[in-house]
């Protein structure tokens, strides 16, 4: 298919214009849907499709979930795909997902247009199955007028399940559909998230709301309000967090990988965090430097996980320890300050700056790399 290749910081992913006939061939419902017409039967999900399972169990939950496919939604879709003349019956996008690399041929003018490559299997429904939907109903009795309607699709490829899962709860994460504002917050509470994310989870719950945190209501939960700055979003921490978690989890799970064992941790980073700002003293929250901002709480979290390897010591004097640890730290405040940060930390995207920053803070406080279990 022709594509349009979109790039977004790190991120690269593609626009097309799909004809609406074979759309509907390489889309999967996961949900049953239902017209006066009939209905659209859910597909079987593979048990190994993460993906796709998480989806499937949010779609049917309503224990964690108030989100009911909606027959008159439907109806009332196709409706207006049966009355649109002069305006275009799907206007927005829907985003598609698929695990499989899909190999680009881009053009030779620059403009970023190409040929994308059609996946193997059919195509992931972030967003859009009720428009997807009352289409496949519209088709069914309208099927020459269905053929002349192209679907503008976002597609995303080759992404981890943490991506596509994100991008499905964030995209419905309001108020008439998920109840809870955000994927990390699942991960704590659902039966059927792996027990490593729910640790990871419990422990970003904890640096979010314990008083003696230093990150507490600092972190940018999807949907939450505050008056106070926000640091770092939720998605970013845990994201730093699990990294740590799934390395360290043979370890874990002897010494318990319960609520307890998730608060010894938290209790880790509580007092890295702590002894890091006494370090950065004034440039710790300060807007003229960027201590506080989402690169080096990732790159100091990296930091962490090694130096807690290195000296597992007792809790007792761990802060003023690791104080002592951190002291070089002071030496590098000038070169955190925002202006001629980019310069200083020139990297192709934020991956890599995170990677740059942490390797400068271990050499700087002599924290050598753990060894990954």
């Amino acid at each position: 298919m022709i594509a349009t290749q979109i790039r977004q910081k790190d991120a690269v992913f593609y626009f097309a214009a799909y004809p609406s006939e074979q759309l509907l061939t390489r889309v999967r419902f996961i949900s049953r849907f239902y017209d006066e017409e009939g209905g659209i039967r859910p597909e079987e999900v593979a048990d190994d499709d993460d993906v796709a399972q998480f989806i499937a169990r949010i779609e049917r939950s309503d224990k964690a979930f108030q989100r009911e496919v909606s027959k008159s939604k439907v109806r009332s879709i196709r409706n207006f795909y049966e009355t649109a003349i002069t305006q275009p019956p799907i206007p927005g996008t829907v985003l598609l997902f698929t695990p499989q690399k899909l190999r680009f041929d881009p053009l030779d003018d620059g403009s970023g247009v190409g040929r994308l490559q059609t996946p193997e299997e059919k195509f992931l429904i972030i967003d859009g199955q009720h428009r997807l939907a009352a289409l496949q109903f519209y088709e069914r009795t309208h099927p020459d007028e269905a053929k002349n309607i192209q679907v503008p699709c976002v597609i995303f490829d080759g992404r981890s399940e943490d991506f596509a899962t994100e991008m499905f709860v964030i995209i419905n994460s309001t108020p008439t559909r998920i109840n809870k504002s955000h994927l990390i917050d699942l991960y704590e509470r659902v039966s059927w998230a792996d027990p490593d994310r729910r640790f990871a989870a419990h422990i970003v719950e904890m640096l979010y709301r314990s008083g003696d945190s230093p990150l507490r209501y600092r972190v940018n939960r999807l949907g939450g309000r505050s008056r106070q700055e926000k640091w770092i979003l939720q998605a970013e921490l845990y994201n730093e967090i699990h990294r740590w978690v799934k390395q360290a989890w043979t370890a874990i799970q002897v010494d318990g990988a319960d609520k307890r064992g998730a608060a010894r941790y938290y209790a880790m980073v509580r007092d890295f965090l702590k002894a890091a700002s006494a370090v950065w003293d004034k440039a710790w929250g300060d807007a003229d430097y960027m201590v506080t901002k989402p690169v080096t709480i990732k790159a100091m979290i990296r930091v962490c996980a090694d130096l807690t390897a290195q000296d597992p010591g007792p809790e007792e004097d761990r802060l003023a320890r690791w104080r002592g640890r951190l002291a070089p730290w002071t030496e590098q405040v000038r070169a955190f300050r925002n202006e001629g940060f980019y310069e200083r930390f020139a990297a192709k995207g934020q991956v890599e700056r995170v990677t740059l920053i942490y390797r400068e803070l271990a050499r700087s406080a002599g924290v050598p790399p753990r060894r990954k279990s």
